[in-house]
């Protein structure tokens, strides 16, 4: 039975959404096409008829996530009172966010699987991190435009490493304690609230 244009479109978009949660979940190789398929509602053998190889799903589920949670946080920052790093800053170093890696940043759930996988993969999540940096620029104060570069280089990298870190750690106490202080040694943010 042949399906139509757009139920291959919706099929192909089920799998893509399905493959960002799930490798943010349990990383690249922690999945297979078979359980990846069957988590979209779709057979294994219809894997080919969408793309090339994992590979390039990966790819398209990195571009997916980062493109979500982009969303996510620049209506965040269109508040009334402008960008607010303060409040980027306490969304992302939520515990919710570290206790819900599917459902968040590509780069934290990702980064550390990322330098081994292919050109294309690492371009797509390389494209991901210009994103992120590029919206952290935007949420900062100042006018010079190569200062400001420089700290939202610097505050993704500690965000990212800083949530890396937090889920690593099985101790609750250290791992608020990492999010509490990279929070507050942002650039445009104050100390949370204990």
């Amino acid at each position: 039975m042949r399906v139509s244009k757009e139920q291959a479109a919706a099929n192909r978009e089920r799998i893509v959404e399905q493959a960002a949660r799930l490798f943010r979940e349990r990383g690249f190789d922690g999945i297979g096409v078979a359980e990846l398929m069957n988590n979209a509602g779709l057979t294994h053998g219809g894997f080919y008829g969408h793309f090339e190889s994992k590979d390039q799903l990966m790819a398209e589920a990195c571009e997916h996530a980062i493109g979500v949670t982009g969303k996510r946080w620049r209506k965040l920052l269109a508040s009334d009172d402008g960008p607010s790093m303060d409040a980027l800053a306490g969304r992302y170093l939520s515990r919710r966010h570290r206790d819900h890696p599917g459902d968040g940043c590509v780069l934290a759930a990702l980064a550390g699987e990322a330098t081994r996988q292919s050109p294309p993969v690492r371009g797509a999540f390389t494209r991901s991190v210009r994103r992120f940096i590029d919206l952290i620029d935007g949420a900062l104060p100042g006018r010079r435009a190569a200062l400001r570069r420089r700290k939202a280089v610097a505050a993704t990298a500690a965000m990212v490493g800083g949530l890396i870190l937090a889920r690593a750690v099985d101790d609750d106490a250290l791992s608020r304690e990492i999010l509490d202080a990279v929070h507050a040694e942002l650039p445009g943010t104050t100390a949370p609230k204990p």
